[in-house]
């Protein structure tokens, strides 16, 4: 690829009509690059050569779909510490965080992979002699994939490993935060023998390419994870052309402290989850709803353990917590430490900026405490190193704080009670429940998602993402009697 070619469409890369400037949120002064734009015309192109492409790619069958897909995900794998460099320099998250994040990128192509070689249909018996059924799976056709900064290599890997796996083409528009991760995917996927615009990389803002994509009449599928504001956007545009969508979006994952927890775990869990990857994840836990009797307890620990975490440049060694991801997230975060403690919250450590030995957005990991489950801290998602402190009197009062949110992605629990966990189990309105874990941490060949204003559509990973990368078709056939 040559320098200032960005975009790959029809099998080729491409320069775009502009650029977006690219920097180290670490090190303001480290210049990752400029990276292209496409104009609606190269979109309209990628959204032509995916359709043809499509049929070519299915008709390649199961061995060479399976055979592709091992091998990015074998490369992914092996290249993890390069790609995971990649990933911390211009996100921000730290080395080892990127590493492992490339890495799991790599497993997802390699299930998906096996996923080639399994049945992907059934028989059936039919009611009427004579008659013979089958129900098999097609791809739903050309899918066009969303994806966040936040996991800029592992989110969209779940997407199109599956969407590759079951036999579509895609149009993938990363976020314009991490372009660079979103090419160095593209690379490894472009060396492949695959047809040309069975896979392409667009890049550009959401306002313009992003919403032409959701809108095109040529897209067959929507995978998106994002905000809310967003996901109901895509949605609404998706109706007009009744497009198959799938949806991740906000969350405000509690997780319990009950009083008769392990509590040096607890609190190891409650700040790996609350803090790690600078509370940019989805699945981060801002809400710690804490039994009264070891509320103080657990907060004064909490809080040595959030002082405790190395925050600095995401390659140095020790780095513990990277820079948030840009200004205007910083931005956002330390407003809403202010409008924590506007509705009277107190402030129990962090929720300033940092300066370090670069200029970067480095934040101290907050603990707001003496917070309602009414305040706007712990209603409106986040996505910052910021967790809010709710006492309860109860494990019941505790469930039903936790449940009252429109968002119900994760959940966890911190007890030494078989009862409790399993009926937290059952009860918990959240898509994935956690006991005795971070809220923060999934595995890649299970399902996932969540519920309410978390998730709309059918569920990611595992065997449940053929749900949403396919379509079903029941045949029925009369073959007659041999003569």
């Amino acid at each position: 690829m040559t320098q200032n070619q960005h975009l790959y469409i029809a099998g080729r890369w491409q320069s775009g009509i502009s650029t977006v400037e690219n920097r180290n949120p670490s090190d303001l002064s480290d210049w990752i690059g400029n990276y292209d734009q496409a104009s609606a015309d190269q979109l309209d192109q990628a959204l032509d050569a995916a359709r043809t492409a499509q049929p070519l790619w299915w008709a390649a069958g199961i061995q060479k779909r399976h055979d592709v897909l091992m091998a990015i995900g074998t490369e992914l794998m092996s290249r993890a510490e390069e790609i995971g460099r990649i990933i911390a320099r211009e996100e921000g998250k730290p080395l080892a965080e990127g590493k492992g994040e490339a890495y799991r990128a790599g497993q997802f192509f390699t299930y998906y992979a096996a996923e080639c070689l399994r049945n992907q249909g059934d028989l059936a018996e039919s009611v009427r002699p004579g008659i013979e059924i089958d129900v098999r799976r097609e791809p739903v056709g050309v899918v066009a994939i969303v994806s966040p900064w936040n996991f800029p290599v592992a989110t969209p890997a779940w997407k199109i490993a599956p969407a590759l796996a079951f036999g579509n083409a895609v149009v993938w528009k990363p976020a314009n935060l991490t372009p660079a991760s979103a090419v160095a995917l593209t690379e490894i996927i472009a060396r492949q023998d695959i047809p040309p615009g069975m896979f392409n990389l667009v890049l550009g803002s959401g306002r313009e390419v992003g919403q032409r994509l959701v809108e095109s009449p040529r897209v067959d599928a929507i995978s998106f994870t994002g905000s809310v504001g967003v996901g109901r956007g895509i949605a609404a545009s998706a109706v007009a052309n009744m497009t198959k969508v799938q949806m991740e979006m906000g969350s405000k994952n509690p997780m319990l402290i009950m009083e008769d927890c392990d509590l040096d775990l607890a609190v190891a869990h409650a700040a790996n989850a609350a803090f790690g990857g600078t509370g940019q994840k989805c699945t981060a836990a801002s809400r710690l709803i804490v039994h009264s009797a070891i509320h103080d307890q657990f907060s004064e620990r909490l809080v040595a353990a959030a002082k405790a975490f190395k925050v600095g440049h995401a390659l140095e060694d020790g780095t513990q917590i990277g820079p948030v991801v840009s200004e205007s997230q910083l931005t956002q975060n330390l407003a809403y430490v202010e409008k924590g403690r506007a509705e009277g919250a107190e402030l129990l450590c962090g929720g300033g900026r940092l300066e370090r030995g670069t200029e970067g957005y480095f934040m101290a990991p907050a603990v707001l405490a003496g917070t309602r489950n009414d305040m706007i801290v712990n209603r409106e998602e986040m996505f910052a190193p910021i967790t809010c402190l709710i006492k309860a009197d109860s494990y019941g009062e505790a469930l039903s704080i936790a449940n009252d949110s429109p968002f119900g992605l994760t959940a966890g629990i911190m007890t030494r009670s078989l009862s409790r966990a399993s009926h937290f189990r059952a009860n918990m309105r959240a898509g994935c429940v956690m006991v005795n874990l971070p809220t923060a941490g999934t595995d890649y060949h299970v399902p996932f998602g969540g519920r309410g204003a978390s998730s709309f559509g059918s569920r990611e990973q595992g065997r449940y993402a053929a749900e949403f990368y396919t379509s079903v078709k029941t045949a029925y056939v009369a073959a007659g009697v041999p003569e």
